[in-house]
C-alpha cells in the first residue's frame, strides 16, 4: 500500500518547478483543509486569494493518484502540490489535516418560523464556535481582504446570497424559499428552530390508492406519511429535514385540499384508466388495490379506423377514434369505452392531430356515418385511396387490393395503303379482392387521371386504384388513340402511329399493314420519288419532290397535312402536284375533262386568288380550273379543280359542304387559327378525302391557332381544345420541361418545314435592320399626351379583368402617335418625322434603280403616304382591301417599267403575292407578330428572287415602338416552341402589355 511519502514522491515527480514552487507556499500559508475523508480518498479543499470558493483537491493515496477541479493545463498543479505536502505534514505530525471549521469561517443559516411561512438568518461561525449575525450581503463583506482571507464559501453560498440580495423582515416569498432550498448544498449548516437539519433535495408528493367501492371504484389521494408538518407554502419538514412540495396545484400549498377523494361507477372504468389514472400517475405514485382494474399497456397508441362500404351508386364511410389493432377502447365524444384487454394511457394530443387530419383530408367525423354518392363519392374514394392509416369493409378491400389491368381489342380490316383498324380498350380488375372478373372502360379511367384522382369507379360498384405507372408513360397515348376513335369504332388514319407504339408498349400483335406507314416515323428521307403529273411544266428542286413524294403519301395514306414552308418556297407549286386525278389515274388528252372522277377545292385569300389561276395555267395546263368567284358564281361540276376565297366559303358554306372534294387545299390556313369563327367552323365541315393546309405561319400568337389548323387536317390528332390546352398549350406557355416535344412529336409525321436558308441556298441573301426616327416637339407633346392617356385606359382594362384585345384596341392610338399625329383624333399635323425618314430612303432606293414594297397595318396612314410620293415625284401603286384588280396592280408593279414603290396594307397584301421585282422593303408601323412582317417581308424574298432584299422598320425612339421589337422575341418563341427545336413559349399575357409601358414612357 503507498504512503502519503510516496504520493508527494509522484507529485513532485511530474509537477513543473514553478507550480512546485506555488504549491509550497500555499501549503505553508495554511491554504489546505479537509473536507472528508475515509480510506480510499481524501477530499482537500485550498484557498486562493483571488477566489472566494476554494478549489477541491482529491487524493488517491493508494493509487498514487490525484484530481482538481480548477481549469489549470498542467498536471500536476499547484493546488494538488500543496494537497499533497499537506497530507505528508499532518501525518508526520501524527495528526491530520485540519477541518475547514476549525481554520475558516462559514456560513450559517437559521429559519424560524413566522406568521405564513419562514423567515432565514445568517450569521457567520468562527473557529472558536462563536457566531456574529452577517451583517450585510456576502459579496460585501467579501470586498473586504482579510475577511475574503479568514471567510471560507462554497458555490451555494454565492448563489444563496443573490436570492437573498432583497432583504425582507417578514417571511420569505414561496417563489424565493423554494430557490433557497434548491441551491443550498449537502455541506451547508442549515437549523430549522435551532436544530440542526438537512435540506433534501427530493420534492415530496402526495400518495394515491385505488380500491374497489362496491361496483364501482373509489380513488383517495394523502399526503405522504413521512411529513411531519408543513411549516411554509409548498414546504415541508420530515423528522429532520426541510423538503419542497411537489404538486401543489393539486394539493393547495400547504396540502388544504388533501385529502382527496372521488368514486367512479363500473361504466365509468374507461374514463378512471384511461384519463384519470395516466394523469395521476404523471403527477405522483398511484397504488392500485383493486383487482378489477386492467393493467396499463403504454405502447398503445391512438389510430383513426375506417370502415368503408360500397352502397349503390357510393360509398359509406364510419370513421372510429381506437386505440390498439385489433382495437382495445375507443373514444366517443372524448369518453373512452373500454372493449377488451389492456388500457392505453390516453394521448389527447394525438387524438386532436388525429381528428384534424379525418376532418381536414376526408371532410368526416369519428362515430357518425356519412353515405356519398356521384362526384362526391368518386372524390372520397380517391382521399380514401391516400388515406395512411386503418380501412376495413368491402370497400377498403378494393381500394387497396386490386389493381387495373389494360387490355386492347383490335378488329384489322386490310386496306390498299393502311389497314382500317377496329379499336378497344378497357382495364380489366385483378387481384385477390376482385370478387370475379370486372372491367371500368378506358375513358374512365383517363377522366379521373385527368382530373387528379386516384381511384376510378368499377363496373357494377366499387373502386380500383389507377395504374398511375402505366398512365404516366402512355396516358396521352391512350387519350389520343380515344380521340381519334371514329363513330364506327375505327381509327382515324392519323392515329395508327400512335397505335403502333401501344402495341408495343402492352406487347400486343400489329394490325397488317401498319408497316406501311414507317416513312412517317422513320423521316421524310425515306420517301420513295414521287410520281409526277405528266402535264407539269415546272422543274422542281430536289426539296420540293421530297415535298410532293410526301404529299402523295399522305394522300394515298388517308391522312392529312400541313406544309410549312418557309415564305416563297414554293407551298403552291407542291400542292398543284397532287390537284386532279392521282398520277396513276391520269386521263388521257383525248379523254373529255367532264369525264374526270376527281374534284379538288382550293380556299386561298381574295388577293392571291388571281396567282393560283395564274400558277395553275402555267404548272397544269391539262386541268381545268374554275374560279368560284364573283356575283354570279356558280359551282362547274365538271371541273377539276375549283379555286374560291376564304370570304366565299364563309358565305356559301352549306354550298361548298354539301360536296365531297377529293382533294382540299387551304391556302393562308391561319385564316382560319380562331376555331369558333364561322371561316374555321365553315373548313371543318367540308368533306375530303385528303385535306392539305398552306401556311409558312400556322402559329402567330397563341397554340390554339396550331390546334385550329391540325383539326382540318387530321381531326382528332390533338385531341378536342380544352384537353390541348390543359396537356400541352399551358405546360407549354409555363415552360414545363418535355410539353414543347410531346407537341412536336404528336404532329411531326404530319407537318413538313424547310427553312429557305436550308433549302435554297441559292436565293440572295436578306438583311434586315432598325431605322429609328426621332419625333418634333410637337410630335412629342402629342404622343406624351396620348401615352398618358392610354397607359391610364389599358391598366384599368387590364386590371378590371378585361382581355388582351380590348387592351390592344385602346394600345392603337399610341401606336399611331408615334407614326402620324394625323392619324390622333383631334389632330391635324400636316409633317410626321417618319414620313420623311421614308420618302428620303424611297427617293434613294428609286434614284438607283431599285423598287421597294411599303407596308402598313393603316389604310388611313398609306392615305398620308400618297401626296407625299406625289409632291416628290414618285411613282407608286397601291393594294389594300379595296382593290379591285388586284392582279393588274401586281402585273403593273412587276413590270421592268413598272412604278419604283408599291403601298400595301399589312392585311391585304402580307400572304400569297409574289413581288420579286421590289428588293426593299419597308414596314412602317411594327407590329407584335415577327410571323406577320415576316410574310409581308417574304413577298419580294422568294424563289424567283435574284436580288438581295433589304428589309427596314421603321421605329420612332422613346416611344411604344421600340418595347414592340423585344416583345417580338417572345413571338418567335412561340413558333419555335411548336415547329422548331424551341423548348419555353410565352404567349401574349396582360402583364406583356403592362411592360410596354412601364419600359418606355414620355420623352
Amino acid at each position: 500500500m503507498s504512503s502519503p511519502a510516496e504520493l508527494l514522491d509522484a507529485v513532485r515527480e511530474e509537477a513543473k518547478p514553478g507550480l512546485w514552487s506555488l504549491g509550497v507556499n500555499l501549503a505553508r500559508a495554511g491554504a489546505v483543509v479537509r473536507e472528508s475523508e475515509d480510506a480510499n480518498e481524501i477530499v482537500l479543499r485550498v484557498k486562493v486569494s483571488a477566489r472566494p470558493v476554494p478549489w477541491t483537491v482529491v487524493l488517491y493515496p493508494k493509487d498514487l493518484a490525484w484530481e482538481c477541479n480548477c481549469p489549470s493545463k498542467f498536471d500536476p498543479c499547484e493546488h494538488s502540490v500543496a494537497a499533497a505536502i499537506a497530507l505528508k505534514e499532518a501525518l508526520a505530525q501524527g495528526s491530520t489535516v485540519a477541518a475547514a471549521e476549525a481554520r475558516f469561517r462559514r456560513v450559517t443559516y437559521r429559519f424560524v418560523r413566522v406568521d405564513a411561512g419562514l423567515q432565514l438568518h445568517r450569521t457567520i461561525a468562527r473557529p472558536d464556535g462563536t457566531e456574529v449575525e452577517l451583517p450585510g450581503t456576502l459579496s460585501a463583506l467579501l470586498q473586504d481582504p482579510a475577511e475574503a482571507r479568514a471567510l471560507q464559501v462554497e458555490q451555494f453560498d454565492l448563489l444563496a446570497d443573490r436570492l437573498l440580495e432583497r432583504r425582507t423582515a417578514r417571511a420569505l416569498p414561496p417563489e424565493r424559499l423554494e430557490a433557497l432550498l434548491t441551491v443550498l448544498g449537502p455541506a451547508t449548516t442549515v437549523l430549522f428552530e435551532g436544530r440542526p437539519v438537512a435540506v433534501s433535495q427530493e420534492v415530496v408528493l402526495p400518495r394515491a390508492v385505488v380500491e374497489d367501492d362496491g361496483g364501482g371504484f373509489k380513488v383517495s389521494v394523502t399526503r405522504d406519511p413521512r411529513l411531519v408538518d408543513v411549516v411554509s407554502a409548498g414546504v415541508g419538514l420530515t423528522e429532520d429535514t426541510l423538503c419542497r412540495l411537489g404538486e401543489t396545484g393539486f394539493t393547495g400549498a400547504w396540502l388544504e385540499r388533501l385529502p382527496w377523494t372521488r368514486t367512479f361507477s363500473g361504466a365509468q372504468l374507461g374514463e378512471l384508466t384511461g384519463k384519470v389514472l395516466p394523469d395521476l400517475e404523471r403527477r405522483f405514485p398511484v397504488e392500485v388495490q383493486s383487482p378489477r382494474i386492467p393493467r396499463v399497456d403504454r405502447e398503445l397508441k391512438p389510430r383513426m379506423l375506417l370502415e368503408v362500404n360500397h352502397v349503390e351508386g357510393g360509398l359509406s364511410v364510419l370513421p372510429t377514434l381506437v386505440y390498439g389493432a385489433p382495437p382495445h377502447v375507443r373514444i366517443d365524444n372524448g369518453r373512452m369505452v373500454h372493449l377488451k384487454g389492456a388500457v392505453p394511457q390516453r394521448d389527447e394530443a394525438v387524438e386532436q392531430r388525429l381528428l384534424h387530419r379525418l376532418r381536414d383530408e376526408l371532410n368526416l367525423v369519428p362515430g357518425r356515418r356519412t353515405n356519398v354518392t356521384g362526384p362526391d363519392a368518386a372524390r372520397l374514394a380517391n382521399s380514401l385511396s391516400k388515406w395512411s392509416g386503418g380501412l376495413t369493409g368491402d370497400g377498403a378491400r378494393t381500394l387497396k387490393k386490386t389493381r387495373l389491368v389494360p387490355s386492347m381489342r383490335l378488329d384489322s380490316t386490310p386496306g390498299a395503303q393502311v389497314p382500317s383498324v377496329g379499336f378497344a380498350l378497357d382495364f380489366t380488375l385483378e387481384g385477390a379482392e376482385a370478387g370475379g372478373p370486372r372491367s371500368v372502360d378506358a375513358a374512365a379511367v383517363l377522366r379521373a387521371w385527368k382530373d387528379g384522382l386516384d381511384v376510378v369507379p368499377i363496373e357494377g360498384g366499387g373502386w380500383a386504384p389507377l395504374p398511375r405507372e402505366f398512365l404516366e408513360k402512355h396516358g396521352e397515348r391512350v387519350a389520343a388513340l380515344l380521340a381519334a376513335r371514329q363513330a364506327d369504332g375505327k381509327l382515324a388514319n392519323h392515329a395508327l402511329l400512335q397505335l403502333d407504339a401501344m402495341c408495343e408498349a402492352l406487347e400486343a400483335p400489329k394490325p397488317p399493314g401498319l408497316e406501311k406507314l414507317k416513312p412517317l416515323v422513320e423521316g421524310f428521307d425515306t420517301l420513295p420519288e414521287p410520281e409526277l403529273p405528266t402535264d407539269l411544266t415546272a422543274t422542281l428542286r430536289p426539296y420540293q419532290r421530297q415535298g410532293v413524294a410526301w404529299l402523295q403519301f399522305l394522300a394515298r395514306a388517308g391522312l392529312g397535312g400541313l406544309l410549312a414552308d418557309d415564305m416563297g418556297l414554293g407551298k403552291t407549286l407542291q400542292a398543284a402536284c397532287v390537284l386532279g386525278p392521282p398520277v396513276h389515274a391520269e386521263r388521257s388528252r383525248s379523254v373529255p375533262a367532264s369525264a374526270s372522277p376527281h374534284r379538288s377545292l382550293v380556299v386561298c385569300p381574295t388577293s392571291v386568288l388571281p396567282n393560283w389561276l395564274r400558277e395553275l395555267a402555267r404548272f397544269r395546263p391539262s386541268l381545268k380550273v374554275h374560279a368560284f368567284h364573283g356575283p354570279s358564281r356558280r359551282l362547274d361540276d365538271s371541273a377539276d379543280v375549283t379555286v374560291t376565297s376564304w370570304a366565299l366559303l364563309r358565305l356559301d358554306a352549306a354550298l361548298l359542304g354539301a360536296k365531297r372534294w377529293d382533294t382540299l387545299v387551304l391556302d393562308e390556313a391561319q385564316a382560319m387559327k380562331n376555331p369558333d369563327s364561322q371561316v374555321a367552323r365553315a373548313a371543318y365541315g367540308l368533306e375530303a378525302g385528303f385535306r392539305l393546309a398552306l401556311t409558312g405561319t400556322p402559329v402567330e400568337n397563341r397554340l390554339e391557332e396550331l390546334w385550329s389548323v391540325m383539326h382540318f387536317a387530321n381531326p382528332g390528332l390533338l385531341g378536342g381544345r380544352r384537353d390541348f390546352e390543359e396537356t400541352l398549350a399551358r405546360p407549354i406557355a409555363e415552360g414545363q420541361a418535355g410539353a414543347s416535344s410531346e407537341l412536336r412529336r404528336r404532329i411531326r409525321p404530319f407537318v413538313l418545314r424547310r427553312l429557305k436558308k436550308d433549302v435554297a441556298p441559292d436565293l440572295p441573301p436578306r438583311s434586315e435592320a432598325v431605322r429609328y426616327v426621332t419625333l418634333s416637339e410637337a410630335e412629342r407633346a402629342v404622343y406624351d399626351a396620348v401615352f398618358a392617356a392610354t397607359r391610364a385606359e389599358v391598366v384599368q382594362v387590364l386590371e378590371s379583368g378585361g382581355g388582351v384585345m380590348k387592351a390592344l384596341e385602346a394600345l392603337l392610338r399610341l401606336r399611331q402617335a408615334a407614326c402620324h399625329s394625323a392619324l390622333v383624333p383631334g389632330q391635324t399635323a400636316k409633317r410626321s418625322s417618319k414620313l420623311e425618314v421614308l420618302l428620303e430612303s424611297l427617293a434613294t432606293v428609286a434614284a438607283e434603280g431599285h423598287k421597294a414594297l411599303v407596308f402598313s397595318q393603316w389604310t388611313s396612314l398609306l392615305d398620308l403616304i400618297e401626296p407625299s410620293l406625289k409632291s416628290a415625284d414618285l411613282g407608286f401603286v397601291r393594294l389594300d382591301g379595296s382593290t379591285p384588280d388586284r392582279g393588274a396592280v401586281t402585273e403593273r408593279f412587276q413590270a421592268k417599267d413598272g412604278p419604283p414603290v408599291m403601298l400595301l396594307s399589312l392585311k391585304a397584301g402580307g400572304t400569297g403575292l409574289t413581288l420579286t421585282a421590289a428588293d426593299h422593303v419597308f414596314l412602317v408601323d411594327p407590329w407584335w407578330n415577327p410571323a406577320v412582317e415576316a410574310q409581308a417581308a417574304d413577298r419580294a424574298h422568294r424563289i424567283g428572287q435574284d436580288k438581295p432584299v433589304m428589309v427596314y422598320r421603321l421605329v420612332s425612339q422613346g416611344t411604344v415602338e421600340e418595347r414592340i421589337l423585344t416583345l417580338q422575341e417572345k413571338k418567335r418563341a412561340l413558333f419555335e416552341a411548336a415547329l422548331g427545336e424551341g423548348g419555353v413559349q410565352t404567349a401574349l399575357t396582360k402583364d406583356d402589355l403592362l411592360g410596354l409601358f412601364e419600359a418606355v414612357g414620355p420623352g
